[in-house]
């Protein structure tokens, strides 16, 4: 696919990055000259430097001839200006990244599709939804949501309480004879590659291991892991940042009890007077004696998302010596989530790599629907609407031409999930959830065209 993405910061240089490495072509386009010479010695791209709003460089761009736009600079009214221009001048799909969460809630009202904008991307709504998401999955370390649950896909790492550790995937999944979840992902301790389990594969203590479950699947997992469901209701949220903001507002609305701690003054009571339903805190977050006198002991979580990783990583260490069962810290360095579970936080989040995830399900052949990556893993879940036309309709999963280092982990017909075995029969219609390795995707994606 031709691409052209407008802004070469954080979110822009990681889908460049990424894109590049799966050869397709793209064009990154920045007025900042150092941003441009880092991606072009870094990355197989063609950068131009001048500003996206430009037509004139946006016809260097060749856009009249490309498949993709994608805006996402730190201005949503850029990226939206750039999306409106180039879908004028010929582009065929174009993608915004925006701040303002309202855009997204009213987008149909507004009809930004009639404007040019196909798709509007805020990853500051991604991850207060993946924060929300993990907290009501609270043992789990890793969430993703298909079809408003209908499936969900969880990670953790088995410890020895686990029922099925030293068992294989056939024997965990005889526990319960009316199976309702599939293990999509393994990665042993130690290690950095991927295993799509079948079922001879053996679960052993310290494995970082991916399922996705139906409705009522997530409770049957619980038992299996030896995980305790703990209700969380006390959080605490270090950094009134847009996601800050954002979170703090989500989890108030389904009846949180939240505090919010700022460092800015002037910030902490803008926050108090949007915020009425959150107890919002003037004061320095890192400072241990601020923490106890807010009774950070009691709390069943806390969520760090200043602008610092390194605060959020150490504020999140802090919290576990201090007995807080569920820490959730904010990461801009990707090397971070190679480190997340040996330093003891529960979760790492990255804005960049949630934009990215939705970006890419343009990108995918075939009509795929929602996308996410496995964090730390190399390995994509994709979701597919199966067409008539497509190979995959019609058949028995057993009867299918599918690669090993893939596996298809639920389906959803007429919204209800379901954990499919050999002898599942495909329709036209279902949304099949794919779990797949890099080297199949080409394949699987012929699979659902």
């Amino acid at each position: 696919m031709k691409i052209i993405i407008a802004g070469a910061g954080e979110v822009g240089f990681h889908l460049a990055k990424l894109l590049s490495f799966e050869s397709q072509d793209i064009t990154l386009i920045d007025p900042d000259k150092e941003c441009l010479s880092y991606a072009d010695s870094h990355l197989d791209i063609r950068v131009i430097k001048g500003d996206a709003t430009s037509i004139a460089i946006l016809k260097e761009a060749k856009v009249q001839t490309v498949d993709m736009v994608i805006g996402v600079t730190a201005s949503e009214t850029t990226n939206i200006t750039v999306c409106v221009l180039a879908k004028q001048l010929g582009a065929k799909q174009t993608i915004a990244r925006i701040s303002n969460s309202e855009f997204i809630e009213n987008k149909e009202e507004v009809g930004f599709i009639k404007f040019g904008i196909d798709e509007l991307i805020s990853p500051e709504a991604l991850a207060a939804s993946e924060i929300e998401l993990l907290l009501n999955q609270s043992a789990f370390s890793d969430s993703y949501e298909f079809e408003k649950g209908a499936l969900t896909m969880v990670g953790t790492t088995l410890s020895e309480q686990a029922l099925f550790v030293g068992k294989t995937v056939r024997q965990a999944a005889e526990v319960f004879p009316e199976l309702h979840f599939m293990p999509i992902a393994i990665q042993r301790t130690g290690t950095q590659y991927t295993i799509i389990p079948r079922g001879d594969t053996k679960f052993k203590e310290g494995d970082q291991v991916y399922f996705v479950t139906s409705k009522g699947g997530v409770d049957e997992l619980y038992k299996l892991t030896g995980k305790v469901k703990e209700q969380i209701k006390k959080v605490m949220i270090l950094g009134g940042s847009k996601i800050g903001h954002q979170t703090t507002c989500d989890l108030c609305d389904h009846k949180f009890r939240v505090k919010l701690i700022e460092n800015n003054k002037d910030k902490a009571f803008d926050l108090a007077d949007d915020l009425p339903n959150a107890l919002i805190i003037n004061g320095d977050g890192r400072n241990v004696e601020l923490l106890e006198e807010e009774n950070i002991d009691e709390m069943d979580a806390f969520i760090a998302v200043t602008g610092n990783s390194e605060t959020n990583i150490m504020s999140c260490l802090v919290a576990k010596s201090k007995g807080v069962r569920k820490t959730i810290a904010l990461v801009e360095n990707m090397d971070y989530f190679q480190l997340s579970h040996s330093i003891g936080i529960d979760t790492l989040i990255n804005k960049k790599l949630l934009a990215a995830n939705n970006i890419f399900r343009f990108i995918r052949k075939g009509e795929v629907v929602a996308m996410t990556k496995l964090n730390n893993m190399n390995a994509e879940l994709l979701e597919f609407i199966v067409k008539p036309t497509s190979e995959v309709s019609n058949n028995l999963i057993k009867d299918l031409d599918f690669p090993r280092s893939a596996i298809i982990a639920g389906v959803i017909r007429d919204d209800v999930g379901m954990i499919p075995l050999g002898d599942f029969y495909i329709k036209a219609g279902d949304r099949v959830v794919v779990c797949c390795l890099p080297k199949s995707i080409k394949k699987i994606e012929k699979l659902f065209l």
